[in-house]
């Protein structure tokens, strides 16, 4: 295992996949707990879609796919959470109107310029060759102020988890708060897609999160216990990629996979056998 881990890190371009990997894999687990428990946690769906149309554009006009899916997608972010508090068209129905849309939209303009060649199919399911080494630093950047900025309202966005109409009744100015989950999860979905690609990206805010609401149940251990499952996952997946030939992001998905049914199946004898 060391030998392995020694031996990835030989290469530069895994260097760069698993500093951004952990560091979006941290920043989504702290956001998923959110998500999940607001039951918002297709939005990160939808934005990964809206990413793909993005990225798909920007490659077509020939310019960094990583700023213009990073402009694009936050806007869709406010879009969507606008759409579904002022409109006719609610939550599940407003996350796959925009994701459909979204995705469509990327087909039809690949089949008008590229192509499903290796570059979209990267964008589709990840590629860890995809990290430049600006893009390593622009995401380092953004995923420290991710992190930072949870850290630091904390207790506004656990507030505004828990009971929105408790948080207005105490002066916590609910609407910023859910904007700034909404910001946060788009810049988080935006990074970690050229790694995860567009149709895995979600996995990294659902299935943490979920895990850890098996044993735990306070909202702080929830966060914690979430974050180390995340990452670790994340290494886990990515030393089995390299070791067995395997897509990074599908080995990735499947490793948090395999910790959910572990910690459901704990969930149950710590029960008792009961549901």
């Amino acid at each position: 295992m060391i030998d392995v881990v020694i031996e990835m890190l030989s290469f530069t371009f895994l260097v760069r996949a698993l500093i951004v990997g952990l560091l979006v894999s941290l920043s989504a687990a702290l956001l998923g707990v959110s998500l999940v428990l607001k039951r918002y946690a297709m939005i990160g769906t939808s934005l990964s879609h809206v990413g793909f149309a993005a990225m798909v554009v920007a490659m077509a006009i020939d310019v960094a796919p990583l700023p213009v899916s990073l402009v694009i997608v936050v806007s869709a972010a406010f879009f969507l959470l606008r759409l579904n508090e002022n409109s006719k068209i609610k939550g599940d129905s407003a996350v796959a109107l925009i994701s459909t849309s979204s995705l469509a939209i990327g087909v039809v303009i690949v089949s008008q310029t590229t192509g499903l060649n290796t570059d979209v199919c990267g964008v589709m399911f990840g590629s860890i060759l995809a990290m430049t080494r600006a893009d390593v630093h622009l995401s380092v950047g953004l995923s420290v102020a991710v992190i930072a900025l949870f850290v630091l309202f904390y207790k506004q966005l656990f507030a505004v988890t828990y009971d929105e109409t408790f948080a207005k009744a105490t002066g916590t100015r609910v609407e910023v708060y859910k904007s700034l989950l909404a910001l946060l999860t788009a810049v988080t979905v935006v990074l970690g897609m050229r790694m995860m690609g567009a149709l895995l990206i979600a996995s990294l805010t659902i299935f943490p999160a979920l895990s850890a609401m098996r044993l735990c149940r306070r909202f702080l251990s929830v966060v914690i216990t979430s974050a180390v499952i995340s990452v670790s996952c994340f290494f886990v997946g990515m030393v089995l990629a390299f070791q067995l030939d395997l897509p990074p992001g599908a080995s990735v998905v499947s490793v948090n996979l395999a910790v959910f049914l572990l910690f459901s199946a704990a969930a149950f004898v710590k029960q008792g056998g009961r549901t």
